[in-house]
Formats: C-alpha cells, structure tokens, sequence
C-alpha cells in the first residue's frame, strides 16, 4: 500500500499506479467521504464530468436561451450560424 503526503491547503498527490487501476486522470472529479473513519474517494461517472463542465460554461456566460418556443431557439441558431460564418470570412 502505498503512502501518500499531504501537503499545504491540504493537497496530495495519488501515485500513478492508484490512478491507472482506478482509471482516473487530470481534471476527472472525485467524491470524497469519510467512512468509518477512513477517507475514501469514488470517482464520479462521465456524466458527472459533462454536468460539471456545463456548469463552467454556463456560469462563463457560454449558454443560449432560455426559449419559450421551438422557433426561438431555431432562430437564436441561425444567428449564431451567421455570425460563426461572417467570422470565418474576416478571418480570409
């Protein structure tokens, strides 16, 4: 069993035979706990990861809608088209 530090703030590295047997990498999310007096971490499903990343999009201002219909979210696309399009053509 191999021993891990904990450092300042409360960091610690997992040796990297932990993380390829748990098949985890940089940036995958980790559900900490304590049972029985032991730490334990799971780490989260890929849709976990998907709702957390969404989160940081849209907390960063990277989100559409809400739309009260179909059509105006059709429209709001279609924007967004011409404007992806309108910079691809500066870009040239």
């Amino acid at each position: 069993m191999p021993l891990v530090r904990l450092h300042k703030k409360g960091q610690l590295t997992l040796p990297v035979g932990l993380r390829k047997q748990a098949r985890i990498g940089d940036g995958d999310l980790l559900d900490a706990r304590i049972e029985r007096g032991r730490i334990t971490l799971t780490p989260k499903s890929l849709v976990d990861r998907q709702i957390a990343e969404s989160e940081r999009d849209y907390k960063g201002g990277r989100s559409y809608g809400p739309f009260d219909t179909a059509e105006e979210m059709i429209a709001s696309l279609q924007h967004e088209m011409k404007k992806r399009a309108q910079k691809k053509g500066a870009r040239k």
